[in-house]
């Protein structure tokens, strides 16, 4: 088995654009995205739509979740009609940049193909706004990056996005205390039992499951035939975040002597980015006997993170700074 960290690109919009707003004080955007609890699990909403995130999870959870493990504080505010929300940035980016988000990606043009909703979310950190058009860091790629003020409150309105509210921005940051890197991690491993335990406390849609019954089920769809929409979500997007946050995961894990559960997360990383070849060359067959190898390993990580640290860390393999 080959435990080696990750650094390159990929779909990690809100956790770095948390990082651009932490500034220099930002811990490891593999950490942040740890500390959302994104990694510990798999879900399949309404049956139809996989991710490998936790069931019930979303990213606006997960933000929050991270500010307060880290010991941040963040203002948030969401709603009104698009004149308010956009005269409330206006007055706040007086004071500095913005997160904003969830956002609807397909009205970001500026993106090659992107040309109307497309019901994917994303995020972006707002630095200005400048005849009529809006400035931005995209962390998909797109730094200083210029948006028709029309099409952004387009995107900004969201109601194209299963979770959040529209006109969400969040600004103030602050550090609400001091705690370290190894600290955060630590403080994070009860919740992402509790992810694994796959017992959200707000109703899903019908038809959704979690970890290993979410694997299977993604399974069997797969052989029963060709999905151009579920195809497209997983090879451009559900597969390449997956990999990564798991890796990330599992990098953090090793810092924090976490190694038997750092194993079982290495594992499942491996599994989830093997499945980008065999659904990108329309192998069906084997991605889904690698999503039945992936199942019961959500139980085995649930069990080993119960479990106390065990061996000392290896020091070669440390969170990795891009």
């Amino acid at each position: 088995m080959i435990n080696f960290p990750y650094i390159g690109s990929g779909p990690y919009c809100y956790s770095n654009c948390l990082a651009m707003m932490l500034g220099a004080e930002a811990p490891p955007v593999a950490v942040i995205e740890t500390v959302t609890g994104s990694p510990f699990g798999m879900q399949l909403v309404g049956g139809t739509l996989p991710f490998f995130d936790p069931y019930g999870w979303n990213p606006e959870i997960g933000i929050e979740k991270a500010l307060a493990t880290l010991g941040w504080n963040a203002e948030t505010v969401s709603g009104g009609p698009s004149d308010v929300a956009l005269e409330r940035l206006s007055s706040c980016l007086a004071h500095g940049p913005v997160m904003v988000g969830p956002i609807e990606m397909g009205y970001l043009r500026y993106q090659p193909g992107m040309t109307g909703p497309i019901g994917a979310d994303h995020y972006l950190t707002v630095l200005g706004i400048h005849n009529d058009q809006v400035i931005s860091h995209d962390p998909q790629g797109y730094p200083f990056t210029m948006l028709p003020l029309t099409d952004f409150l387009k995107a900004w309105q969201a109601d194209t996005i299963d979770f959040g509210e529209p006109f969400t921005m969040r600004m103030n940051f602050a550090r609400a205390g001091r705690v370290g890197v190894k600290e955060a991690l630590t403080a994070s491993i009860p919740q992402a039992i509790d992810w694994l335990r796959a017992e959200p406390d707000h109703a899903m849609p019908p038809g959704s499951t979690g970890n290993g019954d979410a694997a299977q089920a993604l399974a069997a769809s797969l052989e029963s035939g060709h999905d151009e929409r579920l195809h497209e979500h997983l090879v451009h997007f559900a597969i390449r975040v997956g990999a990564r946050r798991v890796t990330d995961a599992a990098t953090c894990l090793r810092e924090i002597e976490r190694t038997q559960a750092a194993a079982v997360m290495f594992r499942q990383a491996q599994l989830i980015g093997s499945l980008q070849q065999a659904l990108a060359t329309g192998d069906n067959s084997t991605a889904a006997r690698t999503l039945r190898t992936l199942a019961p390993t959500y139980d085995t990580l649930q069990a080993e993170l119960q479990h106390g640290p065990s061996s000392p860390p290896d020091d070669r393999f440390q969170v990795p700074r891009p």
